[in-house]
């Protein structure tokens, strides 16, 4: 099983962009579809994009399509989130998880690890 831990959240402006960075580490990354969920307090955790195992093909919450890309280096057992144009509804914890091998729209079809969570604060 994947133990992943993110980074790069933090505070920014509107209109800004970050890259949000998950390591993994453990046996197998490249066989495990990879996703960004977020979560405001009082809310739901929300998947927002996922990418597959191998090729990784990428499938995008409507919400953050065209803002949102997401992307995974095998090599270095990472997986990026980097987000354009951020706004203030854009504050949220961030996680990436981990699980089966492909894309249920913007989650895998399997939920197996998550991170601890960075937190993204969009503010002026």
């Amino acid at each position: 099983q994947l133990q992943l831990v993110e980074s790069g959240g933090g505070l920014v402006q509107p209109g800004e962009s970050l890259r949000l960075s998950c390591a993994a580490s453990g046996y197998g990354f490249e066989y495990y579809a990879l996703a960004w969920f977020r979560q405001v307090p009082g809310k739901e955790r929300e998947g927002v994009a996922c990418i597959g195992s191998r090729e990784g093909a990428t499938y995008y919450v409507d919400s953050v399509k065209g803002r949102f890309t997401i992307s995974r280096d095998n090599a270095k057992n990472v997986v990026y989130l980097d987000i354009n144009n951020l706004k203030p509804e854009d504050t949220a914890t961030f996680y990436c998880a981990a699980g089966g091998y492909y894309c249920s729209g913007a989650v895998p079809n399997e939920l197996e690890t998550w991170g601890q969570g960075t937190l993204v604060t969009v503010s002026s």
